[in-house]
């Protein structure tokens, strides 16, 4: 166990890391802020407190965030956890990724003092599970899965302008997810405007919510766009899913044919699309769920492949 004593970030490459009480944290992409974010394995840096403090010793008296690191923490020597070590903070979930690094252009420190700790004594993580790290947080090394959570958005123009009193769909989206073991850790209401709808996806698969639910918006109507919204986030599709909801609501009704309902995946959240209706939406949610959860961790890496 650990205790985050720095957070630092820099606007630009090139430029020394300044000194944060507290930061956002985007899975699979970093700090949010941070020049060094991105899609890539380095998308966060770690230091040990001690290793800094040996090194200011030596007259150095370096800063915090001097040798481009983003996240100090006193109680671990970060060059000893091998790589695929995950680390826990809060929500947070790292996965060290590299070891070091090799330094191509010497840093101020090193024109300095003729040494930098860096490239020998820091690690670089990718973020499986984004939120809030602020200072005096606790870290900790941890081999337990990323915990199940879930978003529910409905989809409805008269339910985000207030000119309908209960979202039962959503209601009964939260009641079986709850029963099943998920926490929602939201639920929201947005318009039929594909933007918005896309937004709302866009920030909840940033923070990595394991399974985002949409009901509402898959009909035939002009205004219906919650296909359309999630096919332009998603960076594949699980196309088994909303064909195996669609086979599953024909032997109740023929007009489950004309549901255009998607399913796919952002960074490592799994949106499915369900029905408006609260007895489609029980159906259907209830006939997928128990399988979910397998894809779920295999997406974020807490379980093998189907066929192992």
């Amino acid at each position: 166990m650990g205790i985050v004593k720095a957070i630092c970030i820099s606007e630009q490459r090139g430029t020394a890391k300044h000194f944060v009480d507290a930061a956002i944290l985007h899975t699979e992409y970093g700090i949010v802020g941070d020049a060094h974010a991105g899609d890539w394995h380095r998308q966060v840096s770690f230091l040990g407190q001690a290793e800094i403090d040996a090194f200011n010793l030596r007259g150095a008296n370096v800063e915090y965030g001097a040798f481009g690191e983003n996240i100090v923490a006193d109680g671990f020597t970060f060059k000893n956890l091998p790589i695929g070590t995950r680390l826990k903070s809060g929500d947070i979930f790292f996965e060290i990724t590299q070891i070091g690094k090799e330094c191509h252009s010497h840093c101020a420190i090193y024109q300095k003092v003729g040494e930098c700790i860096m490239p020998r004594e820091g690690v670089f993580a990718r973020v499986l599970h984004g939120g809030e790290i602020k200072i005096g947080d606790e870290l900790e090394i941890t081999a337990e899965k990323i915990p199940l959570d879930a978003a529910v958005i409905t989809v409805s123009d008269r339910g985000f302008h207030g000119l309908r009193d209960e979202d039962t769909s959503g209601d009964t989206c939260e009641k079986i997810l709850t029963a099943a073991g998920y926490k929602v850790i939201s639920r929201s209401t947005v318009p039929d405007i594909t933007k918005m709808i896309a937004d709302k996806l866009i920030e909840l698969s940033d923070l990595g919510v394991g399974l985002i639910v949409t009901t509402g918006g898959t009909g035939f109507s002009p205004r219906d766009v919650t296909p359309e919204a999630t096919l332009k986030v998603c960076t594949k599709l699980a196309l088994g899913i909303a064909e195996a909801m669609r086979n599953f609501s024909m032997q109740v009704t023929k007009r489950a044919m004309l549901s255009r309902a998607v399913s796919g995946i952002r960074k490592r959240s799994l949106i499915v699309n369900l029905p408006g209706s609260v007895k489609a939406v029980d159906e259907c949610l209830n006939f997928v769920l128990p399988e979910l959860q397998h894809g779920i961790e295999i997406l974020r890496g807490d379980d093998l492949n189907c066929g192992h």
